[in-house]
């Protein structure tokens, strides 16, 4: 172990995290590898598990979480924000409703890039705002796609049901009508990682009034070209890490 940074259960966590690195480890593997003692070891790899940062194989054995590869994804989205703003702006000037793109963060999805309409107010959601997964069209395509057990556990307290998030899958947009807020609808769309995996989802909202309690047949077409345009910025931003790695090995 090297000197560390002063904050030791942090330290004994990354040598944890870096033995985990070379493979899957039963508990004796871990405490070889890392040297710590075996309540240690035990200890920090079931509280790691907790947070997914640390998992199980078929045999039990501690493997990396996939938290990791989520948190990894989020570190490579510079592009994705980058790239928001113009496809965002595009969206609202097609649309004339403000336009949003959201990520999940644990039980909430929050608006990490906007594009607001210069009046109506009181429809924006503004960057930074934490909102519900349990309402909303966003919060719907967020879930849609997650792992069975997962989504299951996201249905409780939903203001939509699986039934609702079948449709989801099926035709690749999310609308809502009422859901999350009295008198605003809204359609969303998801934004994949190069894996496949949704990481975001693009809406825009507005008063039903403008987008009528079928909003999904005015602008769905719109929006999912709107994400699909995030999703190949992430594509193309990979190829060219590939491209990069290639090019120094």
């Amino acid at each position: 172990m090297d000197n560390g940074s002063g904050v030791g259960v942090l330290d004994k966590a990354a040598v944890v995290l870096s033995a985990l690195e070379a493979g899957p480890s039963t508990l004796a593997q871990l405490v070889t590898a890392t040297g710590l003692a075996r309540p240690t070891a035990h200890r920090l790899a079931v509280a790691l598990e907790h947070h997914r940062l640390v998992g199980r194989d078929m045999q039990g054995r501690f493997i990396l979480g996939p938290r990791l590869g989520e948190l990894a994804a989020s570190a490579g989205e510079d592009k994705l924000l980058v790239a928001a703003a113009p496809v965002l702006g595009a969206l609202r000037d097609h649309t004339n409703e403000s336009a949003q793109l959201f990520r999940r963060q644990g039980e909430h999805r929050v608006c990490v890039s906007a594009a607001e309409r210069p009046v109506g107010l009181r429809d924006s959601i503004p960057v930074g705002a934490t909102l519900s997964m349990l309402a909303g069209s966003a919060a719907q395509v967020l879930l849609a796609w997650e792992e069975p057990d997962r989504l299951h556990r996201g249905l409780h307290g939903a203001a939509f049901s699986a039934t609702m998030l079948s449709q989801v899958r099926r035709r690749g947009w999310a609308q809502s009508v009422g859901e999350r807020e009295a008198g605003v609808a809204s359609v969303s769309a998801p934004v994949r990682s190069p894996s496949g995996r949704v990481i975001a989802a693009v809406s825009i909202s507005g008063p039903i009034e403008r987008l009528s309690r079928q909003p999904g047949r005015l602008h769905a077409a719109t929006v999912i070209a709107g994400a699909n345009k995030l999703t190949e910025v992430l594509e193309r931003h990979a190829k060219a890490a590939e491209v990069a790695d290639r090019d120094t090995e």
